[in-house]
């Protein structure tokens, strides 16, 4: 039996497991075993440059970043288990998680599985991964490589236009790419990319190829037309994706309040989902922030929401 079982690592989850073993919990950490769909440590084992973040004024390296955060945890007292959970059993206690053939129980579960960025799923995307392809201008936009630069975001929807209105600061032009002859996003947001002097709209048009040396990195896009058919290449030093965020939360359906999206929901102001013992945070319950110090905040928030109700059923 375990006072708390975290489920992922990441800012959320590991800075949840920290604030767990300062107050004695030895909390369990499932970190995820490395493939193609799960990243032990979040959506920065894949950025190079942090620069957002504080504490590091000469900005650090992602997985470096995840490892310290890792390392902290651990001093504290908390154990890191590098398996992928595959079902968990929510309806009673003590809460039950499963990894393949073994189940662990626990008094309370923190949830910190995160959300994957979509991308068109192009091999050049993989290819030029923190080379010139994002998912997050908020994150990179004021990256060297980007700041006078031509950039392309692809998307039409008013996450799309973020990007590209937060993208425009530092581009010397901004490329909207869209499928459609007019954009999904809000009339507002849409209004405001279409009278931008450095965003232009690709109307009607895919990405086709991102365009890149192994030296270079990003140098252009291949983009078509899809009434004609037709292809033209466009110069630029990075390659935003801006089509949506997937919440890792498949294991928690029928189990645990989500959106229409299904990002886990949260009591106001809090980490509390809608069972009992069972806490969120991180990207997996963030919809609209999505950025590391966020994620790592309401890591602490879960925790001392776990301690406090853990507390509250010894009383």
């Amino acid at each position: 039996m375990h006072n708390v079982i975290i489920i992922g690592s990441g800012p959320a989850g590991y800075t949840a497991a920290l604030y767990a073993a300062r107050a004695n919990l030895e909390p369990l950490l499932f970190e995820g075993e490395f493939s193609p769909d799960i990243l032990p440590g979040g959506q920065l084992m894949t950025t190079t440059d942090v620069e957002n973040f504080p504490g590091y004024p000469e900005g650090v390296n992602g997985p470096e970043m995840m490892d310290q955060f890792k390392k902290q945890a651990v001093r504290f007292g908390t154990t890191i288990l590098s398996k992928t959970v595959t079902e968990v059993d929510l309806s009673e206690t003590p809460l039950k998680v499963v990894s393949g053939a073994e189940t662990w129980e626990a008094k309370a579960v923190i949830i910190a599985t995160g959300a994957t960025a979509k991308y068109l799923g192009l091999e050049s995307e993989a290819r030029f991964m923190n080379h010139g392809v994002s998912a997050c201008a908020t994150c990179d936009g004021a990256l060297p490589r980007f700041r006078n630069q031509p950039v392309v975001v692809v998307g039409g929807g008013d996450s799309a236009m973020e990007e590209a209105l937060f993208l425009a600061k530092f581009a010397s032009r901004v490329h909207v790419v869209h499928r459609r002859d007019q954009l999904r996003a809000s009339k507002i947001m849409g209004d405001r990319v279409l009278a931008h002097d450095k965003i232009v709209v690709e109307w009607n048009s895919v990405v086709d190829e991102v365009l890149g040396t192994d030296s270079d990195g990003v140098t252009g896009v291949r983009l078509k037309d899809v009434k004609s058919g037709e292809t033209r290449e466009v110069a630029c030093t990075g390659y935003f994706s801006a089509i949506g965020h997937k919440p890792n939360t498949d294991l928690f359906k029928g189990v645990l309040d989500m959106d229409d999206t299904g990002y886990l929901v949260t009591r106001p102001g809090s980490s509390y989902t809608n069972v009992d013992g069972v806490f969120a945070a991180g990207d997996v319950q963030d919809s609209v922030y999505r950025q590391a110090i966020t994620a790592a905040g309401s890591g602490c928030m879960a925790a001392i929401d776990c301690v406090r109700w853990l507390e509250a059923q010894e009383a």
